[in-house]
């Protein structure tokens, strides 16, 4: 079944430069047919890094966020008619072994989406602070109220979905107001509401003893709940 579908891994980057080239050098390349690096407007080497490692780039003239990084993959995954596209972190958190977890249920078993959790059984958090632990458990909790259905992980960015979801006008990625974080809440939610065949899957989340976030507090941890709330309401489709 492989053969016959069209798979893009996209990494999305924002100054990644000693990590990036790690993240597409350890990518599979028997489960992928392309690594397309979404860089967004880095100032350090990301970009040269990837193309150093096999990877075409696409480099943003000014900095978009990471939501607008998701939607440059899927229109380019779009435009060359791939059939699924796995997105994941271009910080060297997540682990590209566990692309085919990811990807088989799609291929085999006939799921559009297929989102990556560190709390199944299976998956892996070592030393993620506390605090991101329980951000990371209240928004599923939160999500898992509004939409009725179980989840474990929201935030993750590990995750696979066909590219024939966006045939659907009810799915509308192509809104300013989804540049930033907002996008990846955004499409769960539609894809679960939508009534989509969609999973959750063990995976890893690596961090280092020492890590950093790009997140802003109060700022982006609002830009994750929103697109809940408002398409909640009905403030926004």
């Amino acid at each position: 079944m492989k053969d016959k579908l069209k798979i893009i891994a996209s990494p999305i980057a924002f100054n990644e430069e000693g990590k990036i080239g790690n993240v597409v050098k350890k990518i599979p390349k028997s489960l992928v047919d392309l690594i397309l690096v979404v860089d967004d407007y880095s100032t350090d080497n990301t970009r040269k890094e990837a193309e150093s490692q096999g990877a075409v780039v696409i480099t943003h003239k000014e900095r978009k966020g990471v939501g607008a990084g998701i939607r440059t993959a899927i229109d380019y995954a779009i435009e060359n008619k791939y059939d699924i596209i796995v997105i994941m972190a271009g910080n060297d958190k997540d682990n590209p072994q566990e692309i085919s977890r990811l990807i088989d249920p799609i291929i085999n078993e006939g799921y559009d989406f297929i989102q990556g959790s560190r709390f199944l059984k299976g998956g892996y958090y070592g030393n993620m602070p506390f605090y991101r632990i329980l951000a990371t458990k209240l928004h599923p909790l939160i999500f898992s109220i509004l939409v009725g259905a179980r989840l474990t992980e929201s935030t993750n960015g590990f995750r696979a979905f066909k590219t024939s979801l966006f045939n659907d006008k009810r799915i509308n990625l192509w809104q300013d107001w989804l540049n930033s974080y907002e996008l990846e809440p955004y499409l769960y939610y539609k894809v679960i509401k939508c009534g989509y065949k969609w999973k959750e899957v063990p995976v890893t989340k690596i961090y280092p003893q020492k890590g950093t976030t790009k997140m802003v507090p109060f700022k982006d941890w609002w830009r994750i709940l929103k697109p809940l709330f408002c398409l909640w309401l009905g403030i926004k489709k």
